[in-house]
């Protein structure tokens, strides 16, 4: 008794040795990131400003674009490889709250056994035997906390994942859409301008023959209509690979695709509102690089403290018997209760390593999440840019045809009475055309944009539950 209270004062000693002797964490990199405090591309006025909605495809006001976005998040198959992902780390996150409760468990072994006694002769013995045992850790540094809490962290980056791939899917079943809409209104155009290089090739043919025209002007004509032919196949090619490429990402096989609006009725929405901090809000790409640095932040708090004393209870009880009756009536009563403390005394470093690694890997995702915010201004400045450029260019394009639809009348009554080639009116419908073509791309280009920014200000997500 006086040996063991002796002991006592050093053990405690020991112990509070340890608990100075943790691993020395390096300190966070300083942030260099500095958000600006407005935008520097040109907007459109405040009054026409729209806030981010989650369902922000829905201002674009075609019910076939909802039913495909929504099909496309019920059914995408990166998305349900992501939400898969979400159910992995749960179980993460539940295997390390496990980990700080106790831990019971039982055991039961009949044993025969033939031996030899003293005197050479052999006999036969029965145990039987039934145990129970209880054990805990003590979390006195809080290290099973930590890693608890990185795994919280660990599941929330991945749930922003999710929505980082949610949001890029639907933005791409949106831009596909539109694209598809873009391309339809091409065919429908080029098919138009077919019919009339039919009337005017017929027109060219019947004046040579009669002797009014060269043969240099129908052959002109014939080759405006084979022109104007030779784009529809290449059309209806994009049409279909466009098909099947909205097809995959809406979760189906290859296929036609429902048409809602044609390409003049649909209308871009008016520009989201919002200040570059907000993005630090809306954006799933940052919510995730920040849950990321959490998670690693708590790992290393953890890894440093792995030099620190362990203390764990062990509480076992049970009985035996040598006969299966006396086991199942009245077994010996055996238990064990026991306290154990472990300290690492000499790793040769390895856990400091493990530290100086930890640290470093934090560190990377410091400068990874700085990255995500500087991509997220620069993706979103682009789009609001580019919105602005294309309704100017857009006004110039509006005159442009104008002056080109004005130019072919002219021509088309200089032919008529005689004071001008067919050449000069087969040129007035190639501009014409070439203007009514860029019209097309640029109202679509136009939707495509501001799909892209709503996209980049974060389309209003929140974590999936």
């Amino acid at each position: 008794m006086m040996r063991r209270r002796c002991i006592r004062p050093g053990v405690l000693a020991l112990v509070l040795v340890l608990s100075g002797c943790a691993a020395t964490a390096p300190p966070q990199p300083p942030s260099t990131l500095q958000l600006p405090s407005g935008w520097r591309a040109p907007q459109q006025a405040a009054s026409g400003a729209a806030q981010v909605e989650q369902q922000w495809w829905q201002a674009f006001g075609d019910p076939v674009l909802s039913e495909l976005v929504a099909s496309a998040l019920a059914h995408n198959g990166d998305l349900r490889v992501a939400s898969a992902r979400v159910q992995e780390y749960r179980a993460r996150l539940a295997q390390a709250g496990a980990n700080r409760a106790p831990v019971l468990s039982a055991d039961g072994s009949p044993t025969r056994t033939r031996t030899l006694n003293a005197f050479g002769a052999p006999y036969v013995t029965n145990v039987f035997q039934a145990e129970m045992q209880a054990s805990y850790e003590i979390d006195v540094w809080g290290r099973l906390g930590k890693l608890s809490d990185a795994a919280g962290e660990s599941l929330r980056a991945e749930q922003a994942s999710f929505d980082a791939a949610a949001l890029s899917v639907a933005a791409s079943v949106a831009s596909a859409y539109l694209n598809l809409r873009g391309l339809d209104a091409q065919l429908a155009l080029t098919e138009a301008t077919l019919a009339s290089r039919v009337q005017s090739r017929e027109l060219a043919r019947r004046q040579f023959e009669v002797g009014y025209s060269s043969q240099l002007e129908w052959q002109q004509a014939q080759s405006e209509y084979h022109a104007a032919a030779e784009q529809i196949p290449q059309l209806q090619r994009q049409i279909f690979e466009q098909e099947n490429a909205l097809s995959m990402l809406v979760g189906g096989n290859p296929g036609p695709i429902t048409r809602g609006l044609p390409l003049a009725q649909l209308a871009a929405p008016p520009v989201p509102a919002g200040l570059p901090s907000e993005l630090l809000r809306r954006r799933p790409d940052i919510a995730r690089a920040e849950h990321n640095l959490a998670a690693a932040n708590a790992s290393l708090a953890a890894t440093r403290d792995q030099l620190l004393p362990s203390f764990k209870l062990t509480v076992s009880g049970g009985g035996q018997a040598t006969t299966l009756t006396d086991f199942l009536n009245a077994p010996t009563a055996l238990w064990r209760l026991s306290a154990l403390a472990t300290a690492p005394l000499f790793d040769g470093g390895r856990v400091q390593a493990q530290t100086d690694t930890a640290g470093a890997q934090r560190d990377q995702l410091v400068y990874a999440y700085e990255n995500v915010v500087r991509s997220a201004l620069v993706e979103t400045e682009n789009g609001l840019d580019a919105i602005y450029r294309l309704r100017q260019q857009a006004v110039e394009n509006d005159a442009r045809r104008a002056t080109a639809a004005e130019t072919l009348r002219i021509a088309h009554n200089r032919y008529r009475n005689g004071y001008a080639s067919y050449l000069e009116e087969l040129d007035a419908q190639r501009t014409l055309y070439s203007a009514d073509v860029g019209l097309l791309q640029l109202k679509t280009r136009l939707l495509v944009a501001s799909v892209d920014l709503y996209r980049a200000m974060g389309g209003g997500w929140s974590a999936m539950p």
